[in-house]
């Protein structure tokens, strides 16, 4: 039998906005807005600087900053673009919109524009969880009442990145279930993601 794409994954689940890992380690996942640097004046930029210096030093766990690029997807604009078109009356106007549809998929072609998501990745292990003041448990199996210990302690660290990301100007809100099957998806489909393709996630996905 061949092997599939699960088989290379590291994922076992995904609950209630964790990723749950084969080696039971625990993931969220956080999108975070961007703001134009250069754009800033220097007294702003070395403020921004300095608050996200703090931020990293405050930090008593690890975390992966992830930057997705890829070309933008359009798809749906441009059939908005062929709607319009079809119901105009006026030809005039029906050519003008027709012209404004293919000057924007030319353009998208050279790849010229490319869309940018930005992630901040907060872990938690399990051996990290503290089942009194004395001393830490040693866990080897993720039960319902560890993985709620583990939940709350994982959300708690994600609020305080989304915290420490707000002093600096950026907003962050952790991805749901469907929100991050479809951000695996694209990573491993990424033609398919790139031309507006996203298949039929079931809406109860666990």
């Amino acid at each position: 039998m061949k092997p599939t794409t699960q088989d290379f994954l590291e994922i076992e689940q995904i609950r209630d906005g964790i990723i749950i890992l084969k080696n039971k380690g625990l993931r969220m996942i956080l999108m975070v807005s961007s703001l134009n640097f250069a754009l800033k004046s220097e007294e702003e930029q070395n403020a921004i600087i300095y608050q996200f210096q703090e931020f990293l030093n405050s930090l008593d766990f690890p975390c992966q900053i992830v930057v997705q690029s890829r070309k933008i997807n359009i798809t749906g604009y441009l059939e908005k673009l062929k709607e319009f078109e079809v119901k105009e009356k006026n030809e005039l106007i029906k050519i003008q919109i027709k012209e404004y549809s293919e000057f924007i998929n030319k353009l998208v072609e050279t790849g010229s524009i490319m869309q940018k998501n930005f992630y901040v990745v907060v872990p938690f292990f399990l051996n990290e969880i503290v089942f009194n003041k004395d001393k830490k448990s040693v866990i080897t199996s993720l039960t319902e009442d560890v993985f709620q210990r583990a939940k709350t302690q994982i959300i708690q660290r994600a609020e305080f990145v989304a915290l420490g990301l707000r002093g600096c100007g950026l907003q962050a809100v952790p991805l749901n279930n469907l929100e991050i099957t479809e951000l695996f998806w694209s990573l491993y489909h990424q033609m398919e993601a790139e031309q507006g393709f996203y298949p039929n996630f079931p809406q109860d996905i666990s």
